[in-house]
């Protein structure tokens, strides 16, 4: 069995770009690679669809979130996080142990955030300095209402509000600017379709005019304000991730071909394939409002604890993802994201069918995923569509 990877991160990465990496190494102050740098400043503009600046770091996702929190607050500035999942909860014991002022939101997992509780906290603590929200919770699949937040918080002057977009970037229709995001952040692994190792963020004028002459977490390397006056020199402040970010060139001449309405529209029309096959199995899925980055499944009754993860990594040679914390071994999770196509899915729907057979799972018509998902994904069998 040839490996195949189907998790949520890290997502595979396109031949092309992995032959464009590599290419002998090159100096990160040269012209070359100065070129490379403003190539990359000016595609990631058109991909986060901001008019800012988009800061990049030798970092993961979580690096750069906490290069925003050093950056941007203070000690004891009070934070609103959310939680509802792994990654949600992972920003408010982060905030906690920089020395701010978590002030949580607790969020059934599965279910997506009530905008009215949040504006109800904001109203009880009106000296709040940020909300923190994923857009994507990865380890359940569920898609918040990021929109409905943006609005309340622009309202308030004094609270910046970031997030957490590192598997909804490159995936569906997100915004900075449009959505009342102070600041974005993303990571490479994911929808960028690169290896794991660089952070992005977009920071906002208000993010930025606030933290000026108050901001007093920041470390030494996880700080955005040096990043931002070494990108007005068309550099980064440190050793650039040389050979990642001539990967990242590529990765986005490729989506621009793509165009963003196509990228949006093969997400949802993979994600809904892959509901739709789960749940012809008689499959329960597990968000009430679905990402369109990975799908997350409830384990059926009476198969064994990650029975479908297990299964498919040790016959099938297969990656997908399965639950964490309280979900350990009840979900898997099944990522379309990124470097994924209708092949991918159907693969997947099919060694899924199999790995529940043998695992004495047949409260379904064998075939009936594939059967199911075909229909959603016939129009993406389109001619000009290879890399």
């Amino acid at each position: 069995m040839k490996y195949r990877l189907l998790a949520p991160g890290p997502t595979p990465v396109p031949d092309r770009v992995l032959a464009k990496m590599s290419l002998p190494i090159k100096h990160h102050r040269t012209p070359y690679f100065a070129d490379v740098f403003k190539a990359c400043q000016v595609g990631l503009k058109w991909l986060f669809q901001t008019e800012y600046d988009v800061l990049t770091t030798v970092t993961s996702g979580t690096g750069i979130f906490e290069a925003a929190f050093r950056s941007l607050l203070s000690p004891n500035d009070k934070v609103i996080t959310i939680g509802g999942g792994k990654f949600g909860e992972r920003w408010g014991d982060m905030a906690e142990q920089l020395g701010l002022t978590p002030i949580r939101v607790d969020v059934p997992w599965g279910q997506c955030v009530d905008v009215k509780s949040v504006a109800q906290k904001l109203k009880e603590n009106p000296d709040v300095r940020a909300v923190v929200c994923v857009a994507s919770e990865t380890s359940t699949g569920v898609r918040h209402d990021y929109e409905g937040l943006g609005e309340i918080i622009a309202e308030n002057p004094e609270c910046i509000f970031m997030v957490d977009a590192i598997t909804a970037l490159g995936v569906w229709d997100i915004s900075p600017e449009r959505d009342n995001i102070d600041v974005l952040v993303s990571g490479s692994q994911k929808g960028m379709m690169l290896p794991p190792g660089l952070g992005f963020a977009s920071v906002s004028d208000k993010a930025w005019t606030m933290s000026e002459g108050r901001a007093r977490c920041a470390g030494y390397y996880l700080d955005l304000h040096k990043e931002r006056k070494a990108l007005a020199k068309g550099q980064s402040a440190y050793t650039s991730g040389v050979t990642l970010m001539i990967g990242l060139e590529e990765v986005l001449s490729m989506m621009q071909r793509e165009g963003l309405q196509n990228i949006f529209e093969r997400h949802a029309r993979l994600a809904r394939a892959t509901r739709v096959g789960m749940q012809a199995l008689n499959l329960k899925l597990l968000a009430e409002k679905p990402s369109d980055s990975v799908t997350s499944v409830w384990n059926p009754e009476g198969v064994r604890d990650d029975a479908v993860n297990k299964g498919l990594r040790d016959r099938a040679n297969l990656t997908i993802a399965g639950g964490q914390e309280a979900l350990k071994g009840k979900i898997f999770r099944v990522a379309h994201l990124g470097h994924y196509d209708e092949l991918d899915v159907l693969t997947g729907l099919s060694a899924i069918e199999i790995v529940l057979k043998q695992e004495g799972y047949s409260n379904f018509t064998p075939g009936a995923s594939i059967a199911a998902a075909s229909p959603i994904l016939e129009p993406g069998f389109a001619e000009g569509r290879h890399v």
